[in-house]
């Protein structure tokens, strides 16, 4: 059914259905939330007085595989737009193609990568016809959610932060034709942080804003762009993300709620990113690389408003009181909160190591040099995306192993399954100890995160990415075995008669499995690993993310409907060194903070 006129950028200020309206928004990313709680998160936004969601569409992860689309369940987008109209919010749509979002690559599916002369974000063919294919799929099935179809959705993202990469200028305007092609009517937008405004605009398309600080005189800047068009931050960053090795961000609400108020007083519209980060549960955290790689932690809690496990922080509260003055009549009562348990601490049962696992993954690869992750013959053929890959040959004497940095991310180096160092972005060389006769040299390749955002995307492929070499000659003849840990491989190796219960020596690296007894109905709770290196959780087949003692994260957040009443199983993958328990937190600890207010914007890049 036809509506009335939906959202406009006519004059200075919005109007939706012909009437005044300004955006008070907050950013919750279905993909990073359990389906099980996208309600509770949205009742909360409501109850905050916001009146619009805004969420990113990861390419990546609803096509995972070229020509194979998953819009189901915990990717059920359509059902979630439609739970926020349920609510009485309104909806922008970011569907990129590609989204930053501290997201592996920024949502790119990594199979892009297999053409070796790749340009992402182009009109590079193989990148054109792979984004119309994809929105081929897509606007089907956004299409019928647009504001003009009966649905909550307003304005539409065409791509993101596109000024801050601007490889081709006839890109942007392919995007907007994706769009419109295909029946898409609404307000289309860009985003854009400072630097990246100076890029030129596009007819009919609004800019917008994306900051933290009200310096530089931002806002005015776009006035002057856009005069007699309505101003919006669309990216008001409510605090940041963070990296490992490094402090976990913080952004204090009385320094944040000044800067809101004053762009609530200017009468801008505002878009919260995040209002609730939530988890980059698995695999699929992204990384920085402006010089050094720094990869993202699994937290994306992001010290936004709602917690990562969804609780109302002060910054919560102050900005309730501050939006209550912005909406009519009274707000909504706040959902109550979920309850949580620390439950008792796990035994360490059963472990198995990396190499009696190997009995479970796909065929091996053999191949006379190596091949990046990219480029693996698995899946479908369209390549390994995320985990680890294992590279094995044979040597016959010790000496310098040398990576010429083509190790992508890390790689632990064994010698008969024998840990003797690694190699990684800071370490290109180490000694191999003096051999007899044959040996297998074994490379245990990790990729922590392809890079989201700056100009290096087009160089994210992962695992061994060129020669390396033993004293200056080039190692040959690979047997590669992809470790991508999907659910059908952590299956096969639950159900496997292999696992070892003598604890003498616990084979690092390996899987450690624990069972956990949940009494009555489940609760959120925080898994904590002390005694542990570096790794990945998976709980009951879910993989929950990584863990690694260099921090700023010591947790990782198990969400409630991810356990059952009953026995739950969990396996620990380790890298470095076991401990024989398991611990359960109430609270996350996150150590030493950083006040990203206090830092310049490019120390935190």
């Amino acid at each position: 059914m036809s509506r009335m006129e939906g959202l406009r950028a006519n004059s200075s200020q919005f109007t939706l259905e012909g009437e005044p309206f300004r955006i008070l928004g907050g950013s919750i990313h279905y993909f990073r939330v359990p389906r099980a709680y996208w309600e509770d998160r949205l009742l909360k936004m409501k109850a905050c007085g916001l009146n619009t969601l805004t969420t990113y569409v990861p390419w990546n992860l609803h096509e995972p595989e070229r020509g194979t689309f998953n819009f189901q369940d915990q990717l059920d987008l359509m059902a979630y737009v439609s739970l926020a109209a349920e609510m009485g919010l309104w909806v922008i749509l970011r569907p990129g193609p590609y989204i930053c979002a501290e997201w592996d690559l920024g949502g790119l599916p990594s199979w892009l990568l297999q053409d070796k002369g790749m340009q992402l974000r182009t009109t590079y063919p193989g990148f054109v016809n792979a984004v119309n294919n994809y929105f081929d799929k897509l606007v089907s099935v956004i299409k019928p959610l647009m504001f003009e179809e009966g649905g909550p959705i307003i304005a539409v993202q065409v791509e993101n932060e596109y000024g801050s990469y601007a490889k081709d200028e006839k890109y942007m305007p392919f995007i907007q034709n994706c769009l419109q092609s295909r029946g898409i009517k609404e307000l289309l937008l860009t985003s854009d942080n400072w630097e990246g405004l100076r890029y030129g605009g596009m007819e009919g398309v609004l800019k917008t804003i994306n900051l933290q600080r009200l310096s530089f005189g931002a806002i005015q800047h776009l006035a002057d762009m856009q005069p007699q068009k309505p101003l919006m931050v669309m990216e008001y960053w409510s605090g940041w993300f963070d990296v490992w090795g490094e402090h976990h961000h913080v952004f204090h609400h009385e320094d944040m709620l000044a800067v809101v108020s004053e762009i609530l007083e200017r009468g801008v519209s505002i878009n919260l990113y995040m209002f609730h980060g939530g988890t980059s549960f698995g695999f699929m955290n992204g990384a920085m690389d402006f010089g050094t790689y720094k990869p993202q932690v699994t937290s994306y809690d992001y010290d936004a408003p709602l917690s990562e496990a969804g609780d109302c922080t002060p910054k919560y509260q102050v900005l309730r009181n501050l939006f209550s003055h912005y909406y009519s009549g009274p707000l909504p009562e706040v959902p109550s909160p979920q309850e949580r348990r620390a439950y008792g601490p796990v035994a360490i049962q059963q472990h198995l190591s990396l190499w009696d696992s190997l009995y479970f993954t796909d065929k091996p690869y053999r191949s006379e040099r190596p091949v990046n992750m990219e480029n693996l013959p698995v899946n479908n053929k369209d390549g390994q995306s995320y985990g680890y890959t294992l590279y094995e040959t044979t040597i016959t004497n010790g000496g310098t192993l040398t990576s010429r940095n083509n190790i992508r991310d890390r790689a632990l180096v064994f010698v008969d399954r024998q840990c003797v160092g690694s190699l990684d972005y800071k370490t290109h060389e180490l000694a191999l100890p003096d051999v007899q006769g044959e040996k297998t040299l074994s490379l245990l390749v990790e990729n922590c995160g392809r890079v989201n955002y700056g100009k290096a995307l087009d160089d994210q492929r992962k695992g061994i990415v060129g020669d390396i070499l033993l004293n200056h000659a080039p190692l040959r003849g690979f047997t590669i075995f992809c470790l991508d840990m999907k659910p059908g491989f952590m299956k096969r190796l639950m159900n496997s008669g292999q696992w070892k219960s003598d604890f003498k020596s616990p084979s690092i690296p390996g899987f450690f499995q624990a069972r956990l007894y949940v009494d009555g109905p489940p609760r959120d709770t925080f898994i904590i690993l002390p005694g542990w290196g570096k790794g990945a959780v998976f709980v009951n087949g879910q993989n929950l993310g990584r863990h690694w003692f260099i921090g700023p994260q010591h947790f990782l957040y198990l969400p409630g409907p991810w356990l059952r009443s009953g026995e739950n199983q969990i396996v620990v993958f380790e890298e470095q060194k076991a401990d024989d328990k398991i611990l359960f937190a109430e609270n996350p600890d996150h150590g030493k903070t950083s006040d990203v207010y206090k830092l310049p914007f490019c120390s935190l890049l």
